[in-house]
């Protein structure tokens, strides 16, 4: 679903950029009230793992082959805003280092990748869990759901951005049936990963699934013929809590490390969904060449290593280091943002009450 510069006109990408800062700004400002002191720090792993994912293409048809999208499993982990956020970091790291998507139409990609992906997710996750048990494995089920319908989304959103400043003359009836069609099968692996990773971070910290908060039901006790709401049971200790998130933390990385520098070497060879649809209908006839595809980076491997495994091996592991630390950056200094903006809004009163 990479967007290479090339595919839309200039108008449209510089259009599409203006949307995509918009709701970046917007997600700024939202993320500021998504992320606490404990969520903060997934946010950026979710960023790596979600890069580690996406370097395992696997086979849907005909020669096709898809990968993660990612907004679905950012949006319901650590939620919407800081979601578009997650993405956005891993598709700017992709562009600017492995030639992946092109700069042009970063605007493009973001629009697509990670603002339709995690707002249409994100939508159906929270309609479903409304009318679905309040359990955790609703929430699981959810995700499937909220997954699966997120990646024809943006091949939707991508066929409406072709209609509007394409730079070759295909029909666009042809470009929707094959996107959509093949994003369906895409979105059937996209869901399963997606449910897989929330069901495995909820069944250990569910505390930290954004998308479950407020999903526990109180227990109830009946006292003298009555129902009543059992006392809250007491919070975790500190240190325990801290030892257990890093210990997530760092399951999450190193899960992240193996898969792109060790798994990814084994992922489909075949060409992605839009790669697909683009060659088989003439969408790439003017595909330009990538301002960054002299990286020592690009094509995800690593520039003068000879060894086809060892090359893409390191550039996974760099990717996810890269992306860990740039993702990191930007919700630490979010989550400081917050945490001066409290403090001086509590200033005032403190004051006045003192």
């Amino acid at each position: 679903m990479h967007v290479p510069d090339g595919f839309i006109n200039a108008p449209t990408s510089a259009a599409a950029g203006v949307v995509a800062a918009g709701a970046l700004t917007v997600s700024l400002r939202g993320a500021r009230r998504e992320l606490d002191e404990r969520t903060a720090p997934l946010a950026g792993l979710v960023a790596a793992f979600i890069f580690a994912v996406q370097m395992l293409n696997f086979p849907v048809a005909a020669g096709t082959s898809g990968h993660l999208l990612g907004g679905a499993l950012a949006a319901i982990l650590v939620g919407p805003c800081t979601g578009v956020l997650c993405v956005s970091v891993v598709l700017l790291m992709q562009g600017i280092l492995f030639a992946d998507g092109g700069l042009t139409a970063l605007g493009v990609n973001i629009t697509d990748m990670a603002i339709t992906t995690t707002v249409v997710a994100y939508a159906v996750f929270r309609g479903l869990v409304k009318v679905l048990p309040r359990r955790r494995r609703s929430v699981t089920v959810a995700s499937f759901a909220a997954a699966l319908l997120s990646v024809p989304a943006a091949a939707v959103v991508f066929t409406l951005i072709y209609a509007i400043g394409g730079t070759t003359d295909v029909s666009i009836g042809k470009v929707a049936t094959a996107m959509i069609g093949v994003h369906v099968l895409i979105g059937i692996g996209e869901a399963a990963i997606t449910a897989l990773t929330v069901g495995a971070v909820i069944a250990v910290r569910p505390d930290l699934v954004y998308g479950a908060r407020g999903l526990q039901q109180r227990l109830k006790l009946r006292v003298n013929g009555e129902l009543v709401d059992a006392p809250a049971a007491a919070p975790a200790p500190v240190p325990t809590a801290a030892r257990s998130h890093r210990r997530l933390w760092i399951t999450g990385l190193v899960t992240s490390l193996v898969l792109a520098g060790f798994v990814s070497f084994y992922a489909s060879a075949s060409p992605d969904g839009l790669e697909k649809v683009a060659h088989d209908h003439g969408i790439d006839k003017k595909e330009e060449r990538h301002a960054s595809a002299g990286s020592p980076l690009a094509g995800y491997g690593v520039k003068d290593v000879s060894d086809a495994r060892l090359s893409g091996g390191l550039a996974g592991v760099i990717g996810v280091g890269t992306t860990v630390v740039a993702g990191s950056t930007v919700f630490w200094v979010l989550r400081r943002r917050r945490t001066a903006v409290s403090a001086a809004a509590s200033g005032p009163s403190t004051s006045r009450a003192a």
